[in-house]
């Protein structure tokens, strides 16, 4: 297994400090319950006598349209924005579509927002096991929907809206580019795909590297994977298997965001040879030393600062109104 950064080590030191357990010794209801990395960089920054300071970012609860319902969400407004036409971002958290909520990534979602100007919207889908898969899915489709339609009232510009997620928030952001090219619906002009989960093949060699790895190694998929689904034959369902799909062809250009030490590091380097294979134009940006959920973790972990500004530059490049002059 690669070697870890010191900073990426001491939070995961303090996660176990805070008495995190691994994933697969839990029930969904008590993994939901366990400290998380937020927790840790809370417990670090107050050890340090650190606040969290002012990013400058409003955060509003509001509700939005499900698929079978309402659900809760977290609307972003960052500094700076114009009264109308704003860029805009759909955000999936992530959490294997069994643990993860609006508060586990609200680092994420601040970040996106601050470093793009975007508005940003974080959807609170709902989970297995309570809510098997396709689920997540189907809200995450009327999320999108609901955003089309609603885009103009929130402030935002429907010509400039990007979906973004971190595992199998960002399955469901792949998702979402999908079936709005396939019913002919208003399209993302970017993804953005953090670690997404994307394959159904569980030997491929970066799960085969983490099988001790924190917080997440071959043995937590396992158990997301076996809450999430009805059963073992979904995961080769063309929803989750992305890589495995013919149909890649005609959507919107996507970033996938990488940690070396994660095992869906493998099936994300084969979605970006996916995508291009179909003429995408994907940009896979990989860094070292860190693991899965590193990305919202800028205040604490210097590669989270890089991945979230190499991010923000290709989002920017997508919602630069030259794209739609």
């Amino acid at each position: 297994m690669s070697r870890i950064d010191a900073d990426m080590k001491h939070v995961l030191d303090a996660l176990a400090g805070l008495g995190a357990r691994p994933l697969e010794s839990a029930t969904p209801g008590a993994a939901r319950r366990q400290p998380r990395l937020a927790d840790a960089v809370t417990a670090i920054l107050a050890r340090q006598n650190r606040s969290q300071g002012d990013d400058g970012v409003e955060a509003e609860a509001i509700t939005i349209e499900g698929a079978e319902g309402e659900l809760g969400a977290r609307l972003y407004r960052p500094p700076g924005l114009l009264s109308r036409l704003n860029p805009m971002m759909l955000y999936f958290h992530g959490g294997g579509f069994v643990t993860g909520d609006l508060d586990s990534h609200d680092a994420t979602a601040r970040a996106l927002a601050r470093r793009t100007g975007a508005i940003v919207v974080s959807v609170d889908y709902r989970l297995a096991p309570e809510h098997k898969f396709p689920a997540a899915h189907e809200d995450a489709h009327a999320a999108w929907r609901w955003l089309v339609q609603r885009a103009r009232d929130l402030g935002g510009d429907p010509r400039r809206m990007a979906v973004a997620g971190e595992d199998a928030g960002a399955n469901l952001a792949a998702h979402i580019a999908i079936r709005a090219r396939d019913a002919h619906l208003t399209q993302p002009v970017h993804q953005l795909l953090i670690h997404p989960i994307a394959g159904s093949d569980l030997s491929r060699p970066s799960y085969g590297e983490t099988l001790r790895a924190r917080p997440i190694g071959l043995p937590a998929m396992r158990w997301r994977f076996r809450h999430a689904l009805e059963n073992s034959e979904q995961i080769s369902d063309a929803r989750i298997d992305l890589v495995a799909r013919q149909d890649l062809a005609g959507l919107a250009p996507a970033t996938i965001v990488l940690a070396q030490i994660d095992p869906l590091r493998s099936e994300g380097e084969a979605l970006g040879e996916a995508l291009e294979a179909a003429g995408v134009a994907v940009s896979v940006l990989s860094y070292d030393g860190v693991t899965q959920g590193f990305f919202g973790l800028g205040l604490l972990v210097n590669k989270a600062l890089f991945a979230q500004s190499d991010a923000a530059q290709a989002l920017g490049r997508a919602f630069a109104p030259a794209r739609h002059s």
